[in-house]
């Protein structure tokens, strides 16, 4: 019997300053799903930079409460060198989940969120934040909670949440001067959380410029456009054509869909591994990715106001006079020269053009002739 060898992943040469580089995952008020949307990733993939399999970038020394394979003290061995600045190379901090006011808290004596304990208390996300985020080299929000607040800090909620950018203020900047980055998505597509990361770290290692950031700390290549212009059944709205419900193939909007307004890179990219996502698998757009949701984007699954007005507008002016007109250019060119005098048997269109047509075509074509 004979074994097959099994050749290691050969190492990436790494051409900048940094070999290595901490990032220290915490959670906030979350459901867990930022994690799981990342570990989804595949262009590229978080083992890929837990590897160091990239090119140009740090070996990743991942901290994580659940990811990490220590626990207890040795867990938090790393946290409190990170803060006291002992660690042998920079770090990174994300936050996954909304950060409460913990003042809200201490007024009974308790605390909402909290990972390890010092002198017999509990060390609060909050405080940790406090502690590790000015020291750090890039300080990344992900997903909606982290970013805005999202569902935690709805209308109503009782623990203050709010996200990690405005728990830091306005002033904040991280060591290398970095304000808070800001991936957002309830839950984030994975890659565009991997891909910010690895921006990111190219810049800090000295081998790129800063990536380029709306003036909300959005990455601006993944979040400049709507979902509407990406999303496959955009032509649809565009011939005034709408879904009456879920499960048709049409234009969602009068379903609710918010795509036209929501700056998110979903319909483009896919969910994971290039598929799948909201408007896909049939669903309408909630407007997960923006610092009004949940609350502006309520109820869910109601039709927005402003769609009463543009769907109308595209049934009446598009879809009454426009797509009628492209019927008859579609008619024309499902013809070849041929068959507009003499039509075979077979696949072949049947009949003869009406009068209308054939006039219509006429113009068409003298127009297109003369570019």
């Amino acid at each position: 019997m004979t074994t097959t060898a099994v050749a290691e992943p050969m190492a990436m040469p790494n051409l900048g300053k940094l070999e290595k580089i901490y990032v220290l995952w915490f959670a906030g008020a979350s459901c867990d799903g930022c994690s799981v949307s990342v570990l989804g990733a595949t262009n590229p993939g978080i083992e890929d930079l837990l590897n160091g399999w990239l090119p140009g970038l740090p070996k990743v020394i991942l901290s994580h409460t659940v990811l990490s394979f220590e626990s207890g003290q040795a867990y938090l061995q790393t946290l409190h060198e990170a803060t006291r600045g002992e660690l042998d190379a920079p770090y990174v901090v994300v936050l996954e989940g909304s950060v409460p006011d913990e003042s809200l808290a201490e007024e009974t004596g308790g605390f909402f969120i909290a990972v390890g304990e010092e002198d017999g208390k509990p060390i609060t996300t909050a405080e940790w934040m406090k502690r590790l985020c000015p020291g750090s080299a890039a300080t990344i929000a992900i997903g909606t909670c982290a970013t805005w607040g999202g569902v935690p800090a709805a209308y109503g909620n009782v623990i203050g949440a709010m996200g990690l950018m405005d728990f830091l203020g306005q002033d904040f900047r991280s060591a290398f001067g970095l304000p808070v980055v800001n991936v957002p998505g309830c839950a984030p597509i994975g890659d565009n959380f991997v891909e910010t990361v690895a921006a990111i770290l190219l810049f800090l290692n000295g081998l790129a410029p800063l990536p380029e950031f709306d003036e909300l700390g959005r990455p601006a290549w993944l979040f400049g456009e709507t979902v509407h212009r990406g999303c496959p059944r955009g032509g649809y709205y565009e011939e005034g054509v709408f879904a009456k419900s879920f499960g048709d193939k049409e234009c969602l909007v009068e379903l609710g869909c918010w795509g036209p307004v929501v700056q998110c890179n979903m319909a483009t990219r896919g969910a994971i591994n290039g598929m799948g996502g909201c408007m896909q698998s049939g669903g309408v757009c909630i407007g997960c990715t923006m610092p009004g949701f949940p609350d502006k984007f309520s109820p869910a699954f109601a039709k927005p106001p402003g769609a009463s007005v543009s769907s109308f507008l595209a049934k009446r002016v598009t879809g009454t006079f426009i797509k009628p007109l492209r019927l008859i250019t579609q008619r024309d060119k499902n013809r070849s020269i041929r068959w507009d005098k003499a039509v075979p048997s077979g696949w072949a269109p049947k009949g003869a053009t009406s009068r209308f047509d054939r006039t219509w075509n006429y113009f068409y074509k003298q127009f297109q002739r003369r570019g």
